[in-house]
């Protein structure tokens, strides 16, 4: 196990604070297993109204089978789930009525119209005033000018929407979504963003996604799952924050300057200085603080063309951390 992983395997066991709303879903110790896979391994935590949580991992680290745990599209091995107060064992009934579940692959009847499929799911939940919720999410999922078509006419990313849209038409209070982008353009993924931004403040959303970037944008929370355990239980400004890059100033040279590079290396922040070329020169500070200020001072007067302070990435610290994991 690398350090970055123990520090992990260590935060898994003290999330980040939550926005502070009521726990709406309840995982404790949960567990399932494919003969000698252990697909999810004694997973716990909890997510409350308020929070997006993403559910990062390798290819069959275990996020879509812990998604059909809590949806109760699988039964657990060992450990319970409650939803919003409601055990998923016991009372499954309620607890269902206020999930909203949007598979990998989601499931439709593509001889349906977009607005009859609506129909039949909100007829199938019994939604009292079935055309108001389906005006509502058609309007929220941008799905007007294709609700009169066939679901086998429509591109993979309508296709997605219309997956989004059933999900939403109840109006529930926990939404798990497992690649909600995936397939769509770039101006579709800026209209699901903006949607889940919406959404998370009454109530709590858990998605998965390969897209790091996503998470950085609409997650308040980051999970990072490897063959069915919890490594991180963190912010993704936490994470970004360990990130090997993190704060890593980039100089450019106009010309090259030794005499320069010794007055950096110096420095008592200064930890070390990486080489690209000879006019190209990364300066790593102690503990990976912003010492911006403190290198401009010594810089003064020097040859520089530019001057880049580096935030870190999230796939970087991703890629440390589940190191060694097959994809």
């Amino acid at each position: 196990m690398t350090d970055e992983t123990a520090v992990g395997a260590a935060t898994a066991e003290s999330p980040p604070a939550s926005i502070g709303g009521e726990v709406l879903i309840e995982v404790e110790h949960l567990s399932k297993h494919y003969g000698p896979i252990r697909a999810v391994d004694d997973v716990s935590f909890t997510v409350r109204r308020g929070d997006v949580l993403g559910f990062l991992g390798p290819n069959g680290a275990g996020k879509t089978t812990a998604m059909r745990l809590i949806t109760g599209f699988l039964e657990p091995d060992a450990g319970r789930v409650r939803v919003a107060g409601f055990d998923l064992a016991t009372d499954s009934l309620r607890a269902r009525q206020r999930i909203g579940y949007l598979p990998e692959n989601a499931p439709a009847y593509g001889e349906m119209t977009v607005s009859g499929f609506l129909d039949f799911i909100a007829q199938a939940r019994a939604i009292e005033d079935a055309p108001r919720a389906i005006a509502r999410v058609i309007e929220r999922t941008g799905l007007s000018r294709v609700k009169h078509q066939t679901i086998d006419t429509l591109s993979k990313g309508f296709k997605r929407r219309v997956g989004l849209a059933q999900a939403l038409i109840h109006d529930p209070e926990v939404l798990i979504l497992d690649e909600p982008t995936d397939g769509l353009d770039p101006n579709q993924k800026v209209l699901v963003h903006k949607l889940i931004d919406e959404l998370a403040a009454d109530r709590c959303i858990v998605l998965s996604t390969h897209i790091l970037d996503e998470v950085e944008r609409i997650c308040n929370r980051a999970m990072i799952i490897s063959q069915g355990k919890i490594l991180v239980d963190s912010t993704p400004e936490a994470l970004i924050a360990r990130a090997p890059s993190h704060n890593v100033i980039r100089l450019s040279l106009y010309q090259e300057s030794p005499a320069l590079l010794d007055r950096i290396r110096q420095e008592p922040w200064c930890d070390r200085l990486a080489l690209r070329s000879p006019l190209l020169v990364d300066v790593y500070p102690q503990g990976g603080e912003n010492h911006l200020a403190e290198l401009l001072e010594v810089i003064k007067e020097a040859p520089i063309s530019s001057i880049h302070l580096q935030e870190g990435r999230l796939d970087d610290v991703f890629r440390d951390i589940t190191e060694g994991v097959a994809a």
